[in-house]
């Protein structure tokens, strides 16, 4: 049975937010932990924080940068008065300027531009059936980091059963329709790892959506060589009964 399950993630724009708070929204250079969590999420229509933080802890995830696109940061307003409703203070009052004028944030949002990334996530093969099931077939509209970020090809790539996702990510090929013959890459990939000396800690791991908290997780880099690339899309995706 298939413990693991593949995940093509690209499009026009990604964002996947680590450190943003207020009006710095920045991305991390992969889509993260907590942001395919939410991802899986949308796909099963879970939304309360119990439910959400046990997926999280059910599941592994590498990701594998077979495009890593280019960062960018685009200039946004918020309020104003023109045209959006004005902006509130903590106390639920509307907020204005000391010139009495309503209030205008500026905000900066940082994006990945025509990056390709494999995600592999392993899990239980009940669970790795659930969600393969449930990527074919969202319950909620999915996106890759924010709303305003859809996926440009389906996410489903397909499942299999490895030892490690160190040896998923090896051998699974990048089927890429812009290749005209096919070639060998290498590609960084960012996988769990322990807390200990050279492992990176980041703030992954779900504890509270809606209080957006998030507790540490521990990732290495690695460089995986001789990557195949095969020209097209992916094969057809597997019927539910043969998962």
């Amino acid at each position: 049975m298939s413990n693991t399950l593949f995940l093509r993630l690209e499009g026009p724009l990604q964002s996947w937010g680590e450190r943003g708070r207020w009006s710095q929204r920045d991305t991390a250079p992969e889509p993260t932990k907590s942001g395919i969590v939410g991802l899986l999420a949308c796909t099963l229509g879970l939304q309360a924080d119990e439910d959400l933080t046990q997926l999280s802890r059910q599941i592994q995830l590498g990701v594998r940068c077979d495009r890593s696109g280019v960062s960018y940061t685009d200039y946004h307003t918020i309020g104003g008065g023109y045209d959006t409703p004005q902006l509130l203070t903590a106390a639920g009052k509307l907020k204005y300027t000391p010139g009495n004028e309503p209030h205008t944030e500026l905000t900066y949002r940082e994006y990945l531009h025509d990056a390709s990334f494999l995600a592999a996530v392993q899990a239980t093969p009940e669970l790795i059936h659930r969600l393969a099931e449930a990527v074919q077939a969202p319950y909620w509209v999915i996106y890759l980091g924010r709303k305003s970020c859809p996926p440009s090809c389906p996410l489903y790539e397909g499942v299999g059963d490895y030892p490690s996702l160190q040896t998923a990510l090896q051998d699974w090929p990048w089927y890429c329709p812009e290749a005209k013959e096919e070639i060998q890459v290498n590609a960084r990939t960012v996988l769990p790892d322990q807390p200990a000396d050279g492992a990176a800690r980041r703030r992954h791991e779900v504890i509270s959506r809606s209080r957006r908290m998030y507790g540490p997780y521990y990732t290495q880099d690695i460089l995986l060589k001789n990557i195949n690339v095969i020209p097209g899309f992916p094969p057809f995706a597997p019927k539910f009964q043969d998962i």
